[in-house]
């Protein structure tokens, strides 16, 4: 796995106020430096050496950040934010050396190199800076760590008299914030799993208030970016559309407004599910989901409802993104590329011809991607609904019936793993085992029917659809030596499968995994449960409670004899999934069939780690190593 990481990495450039910006991995280092390159003074002369060049490039850049210096040496380091102050002068940063998600937010002066004395604890995602970068937004989780206040922190103030922005009392609800790429209006947004509201503050105006945009109603779900040219919120809502639609509203001014004030500029399409609007000088860019795959729509500011032009995944079974963001007006978006087996390569896309501009790649020494191949196919669950599930092998590995198999799962919240690259994967296709993501319901693959399919009382889909796409493998791969695998969500559809059919798996690797619903979700005091009876439900209603007690897998263990392997991860420190999660379900598991106890294995992380294992690119593929060490062994008996 190590052979295909580049001793030294470096992330696409973006570029702010002139100068361009960063990330970079030294030779042999977990974590990454954010650095600063200035435009050069002068051109070298002919005369001028190599070496002279070398100095010459080095004192352009500027090291503004080296997060290997920020913890114990081999420790756990997490950043939370990284924004740069829109005068250049600045950095805000957060940082977590434990792994429970809760950052100290710091303040760098780059001129001098040194953190400024403010130092604001027990801080969580989101952040914004002020147009005249002396104040910043930022949030803060309470007991349960739920952020629940966005609080504005001015610079060389006390963070103890920092003031609450905006409040959210109710525990079904999380707060974030961010600016808007105009640099005008920060938005400030309160979600649960089916409802939201946003504020918008205004970022040219010290001490500026929250003002709704367009209310709360249950149900609705809505975003906001601001658009400078047309001086206009353009908003994301699945009001009266489940696959959503776009609107634009006024931007509030002094007074809350209601979503009265909105005029639609495309209606749904039920056929693609609209995600997110990004804001250019004259442009916009839609990220939307059509046949399972991301794609970008550019369109003319003033032709909202337009066709546009197309951007799709360059890559077979890929995947894009919008990458770093370029300034408001930069007359082009820079886009991310990849797939399970090719490489991040990040590339400019004109806003107005759609033609792309290869700009960096990422380097994976040794690694051909040609040697791999990679389909589309589809089994049928037993409603009758198509579940796709992704396939990927080397390229000399036959799809007969006679390949190991690892088949990978999760199916929750609407999100959607999409196929990035891991240095580790080839691995496992080197070895002539296939890889398959199940992408069930309960995800968002399908659009936003996908995840209603897969939620509250439709729960068991996710289930089914998992073992339906490994029964419709058996034959393609061989069908007494599939593996499956899931992590935290997807950890409960792990147990969920071992229990119902443990025949169906050579093994199970069920990471930090959510298995002992009913208790948790029966305890207002854990992290992410009040705020999740929308996802799974209340267990103070009967009906919830059946629900989930017909599913959970501590309370539902399979039979003694017959069971998989099972391999079982948890973390110490994880804000998420309690580490006495997994852990009560492993001890359940091994009274009940003490002769299969020692197939049986429990991982914890003791130490720092986090609710995805430990952090930094190196640490992170020796975890990885050890599950894929011991899938391989049982997958070649």
């Amino acid at each position: 796995m190590v052979s295909r990481t580049a001793p030294e990495d470096t992330g696409v450039p973006w570029t702010h106020r002139e100068k361009s910006y960063y990330t970079r991995y030294p030779a042999g280092k977990d974590y990454a430096q954010f650095v600063r390159e200035n435009p050069q003074s002068r051109p070298l002369s002919d005369t001028e050496t190599a070496a002279a060049a070398s100095q010459n490039n080095e004192n352009r850049t500027e090291v503004l950040l080296d997060a290997n210096t920020l913890g114990d040496p081999g420790g756990y380091v997490d950043l939370g934010l990284l924004q740069v102050s829109p005068d250049g002068r600045r950095l805000a940063y957060s940082v977590d050396l434990v792994g429970e998600e809760l950052f100290t937010l710091r303040f760098r002066d780059l001129a001098s190199g040194e953190d400024l004395p403010d130092e604001v604890p027990r801080t969580y995602y989101g952040g914004a800076w002020d147009a005249a970068s002396t104040s910043f937004l930022y949030t803060v989780p309470d007991a349960a760590y739920r952020p629940h206040e966005v609080r504005r922190h001015v610079l060389g103030t006390d963070p103890g008299t920092d003031e609450v922005v905006v409040t959210e009392p109710d525990e079904r609800f999380e707060l974030n914030v961010r600016a808007c790429r105009s640099g005008d209006v920060a938005v400030v947004w309160s979600a649960s799993r089916d409802t939201a509201e946003c504020w918008t503050v205004d970022l040219h105006s010290a001490g500026a208030a929250a003002w709704s945009v367009g209310g709360r109603r249950t149900g609705v779900e809505y975003h906001a970016e601001h658009d400078r040219g047309g001086d206009r919120l353009l908003v994301v809502t699945d009001d009266d559309a489940r696959e959503f639609r776009l609107a634009a509203a006024p931007v509030p001014r002094g007074a809350h407004q209601d979503h009265t004030a909105w005029n639609q500029l495309r209606p749904e399409d039920p056929q693609e599910r609209l995600e997110r609007v990004d804001a250019f000088a004259g442009h916009l860019v839609l990220r939307v989901r059509a046949g399972g795959q991301r794609r970008l729509r550019l369109l003319p500011a003033d032709a909202p409802g337009a066709e546009g032009t197309l951007v799709t995944p360059q890559f077979s079974g890929g995947t894009l993104d919008v990458g770093p963001n370029p300034e408001y007006g930069a007359g082009f978006v820079t886009v991310e590329e990849q797939s399970y087996v090719q490489p991040p390569v990040w590339s400019d896309v004109d806003l107005h011809s759609g033609e792309r501009r290869e700009r960096h790649r990422r380097v994976a020494p040794g690694h051909e991607p040609g040697r791999y191949r990679c389909e589309t196919r589809h089994a049928t669950a037993p409603d009758g609904t198509r579940v796709p599930v992704t396939v990927v092998r080397h390229r000399d590995t036959p799809l007969d019936g006679s390949a190991p198999c690892l088949l990978y799962g999760y199916g929750a919240y609407e999100y959607v793993f999409e196929p990035e690259w891991d240095p580790a994967l080839p691995s496992l296709l080197d070895r002539g085992v296939v890889f398959a993501h199940a992408h069930v319901r309960g995800g968002g693959e399908g659009g936003r029917r996908w995840w209603l399919e897969g939620r509250l009382a439709q729960k068991q889909n996710t289930f089914t659809d998992f073992v339906a796409v490994a029964d419709h493998l058996d034959g393609v791969v061989d069908g007494r030596r599939i593996a499956a695998r899931g992590l935290s969500a997807g950890g409960l559809l792990m147990g969920a499968v071992f229990s119902r059919r443990p025949d169906r798996w050579r093994a199970v690797v069920a990471e930090v995994p959510f298995v002992d619903v009913v208790s948790t979700m029966s305890d207002p005091s854990i992290p992410l449960t009040v705020n999740e009876w929308d996802e799974w439900g209340d267990p103070r209603r009967q009906e919830e409670f059946q629900w989930m007690l017909a599913y959970s897998p501590y309370d539902n263990l399979p039979p003694a004899g017959g069971r998989p392997d099972l391999l079982v991860t948890g973390a110490l420190h994880d804000p998420r999934v309690m580490v006495w999660e997994p852990a009560k379900w492993v001890a359940a598991l091994r009274a009940g069939d003490p002769e299969w106890g020692n197939r049986c294995l429990f991982r914890c992380e003791t130490g720092a780690g986090s609710h995805v294992g430990p952090a930094g690119r190196l640490a992170h593929l020796h975890y990885e190593a050890e599950v894929q060490a011991w899938l391989l062994e049982r997958l070649a008996r």
